[in-house]
C-alpha cells in the first residue's frame, strides 16, 4: 500500500505541495517588510495561518482515518497527509523568517520538525522492513519458528538424559533461560549479549574435547542441535527487531503531535495576547 498512497492518482497530492511550497517561496522571495522578514509581518501572518490549518487537518487525518471506507480513499488521504506534511518544512521555515531563538514560537516549530521527521521515518519504515520481514522468515510464520525451537529444547533434554551432569546443566541453561523479546531497547537491538543458548553452545563446544569416546556422539549432536536453535532464535529476534522498528516511530509521532498542538496553541494565543 505505501507505494499506492506515494503514487496516488499520478502524484495528486505531491503537485498539490509543490505548487504550496513554490507559492510562498515566491512571495517570500518578492515581499519587501518594513522590517526584517518575521512571522510578524502580514506575510508571516498568512504563512502561519497556512500552517496552523495544515496542522490541525493532519492531526484530524490521525483521528478520522479508522473511519473511512474503502482503501482507495484511506489511500488518497494518506497522500495527501505525507505530502502536506512535507510541505510543512517549507510553509513553516518561511512563516519563521529564520527568526529563531528560545521562546515558545521556537518550540512550536522544532516540534513541528520532529513530527515531520518521525513520520518520514514511518514512511521507510512501511515502504522496506514488510519486505525484509518477509526475507527474514524464508516463506514460515514466526509460530512455527518458535514450535521448531520448542522441538529442539525436548529432543536436546532426551539426548541429555545420560550424560554429566555439567553437560545437562548446559542444556537445561539453554531450556531454560533463553529469552525471546524483553525489554523495548532488546528488542530493537535484535540480539542478547547474554543469550543462554548462545553460552551454552560456547561451552558445549569446549567441553566436547574432553568428553568419553562414549559420550561424544551425543554431545556432538547437542552441539548441533543448539547451533541450529542459535540460528531460530536469531531469525525470530530479527523479526521481532523488524516488528519494533516498525511500531516505535507510531509512539514518537503521535505524542510529538500533541505536544506540537500544544505548543502551537501556546505560540497563537501568544501572538494575539501581544499584538
Amino acid at each position: 500500500m505505501h507505494e499506492g498512497f506515494l503514487v496516488h492518482d499520478r502524484f495528486k497530492f505531491f503537485k498539490w505541495a509543490s505548487a504550496l511550497c513554490i507559492t510562498s517561496a515566491v512571495a517570500y522571495a518578492i515581499y519587501d517588510p518594513l522590517d526584517v522578514q518575521s512571522g510578524g509581518t502580514w506575510l508571516g501572518y498568512g504563512l502561519g495561518t497556512i500552517g496552523a490549518l495544515l496542522i490541525l487537518w493532519l492531526m484530524w487525518f490521525g483521528i478520522r482515518k479508522r473511519r473511512y471506507g474503502g482503501a482507495f480513499r484511506l489511500r488518497a488521504w494518506l497522500s495527501a497527509h505525507v505530502y502536506l506534511g512535507l510541505s510543512l518544512i517549507v510553509v513553516g521555515t518561511l512563516h519563521t523568517g529564520f527568526q529563531l531563538g528560545w521562546n515558545v514560537h521556537t518550540l512550536a516549530y522544532v516540534l513541528m520538525m520532529l513530527v515531520i521527521a518521525s513520520g518520514a521515518f514511518g514512511i521507510y519504515a512501511y515502504a522496506r522492513y514488510p519486505r525484509l520481514m518477509t526475507e527474514n522468515r524464508r516463506g514460515q510464520a514466526v509460530d512455527e519458528y518458535l514450535s521448531q525451537i520448542s522441538d529442539i529444547d525436548r529432543e536436546c533434554r532426551q539426548v541429555a538424559g545420560n550424560l554429566p551432569d555439567e553437560i545437562t546443566a548446559q542444556v537445561m541453561k539453554s531450556c531454560n533461560e533463553t529469552r525471546i523479546g524483553g525489554s523495548c531497547w532488546r528488542q530493537l537491538s535484535g540480539r542478547d549479549r547474554r543469550c543462554a543458548s548462545a553460552e551454552a553452545f560456547e561451552e558445549l563446544r569446549q567441553m566436547s574435547t574432553n568428553v568419553s569416546a562414549g559420550d561424544g556422539p551425543a554431545v556432538r549432536k547437542l552441539i548441533t542441535l543448539i547451533g541450529k536453535k542459535c540460528s531460530l532464535l536469531a531469525t525470530v529476534r530479527r523479526d521481532i527487531q523488524l516488528k519494533a522498528l516498525m511500531d516505535i516511530w507510531l509512539h514518537l509521532h503521535v505524542p510529538l503531535s500533541f505536544a506540537l498542538l500544544a505548543a502551537l496553541t501556546a505560540h497563537i494565543f501568544s501572538v494575539f495576547y501581544y499584538w
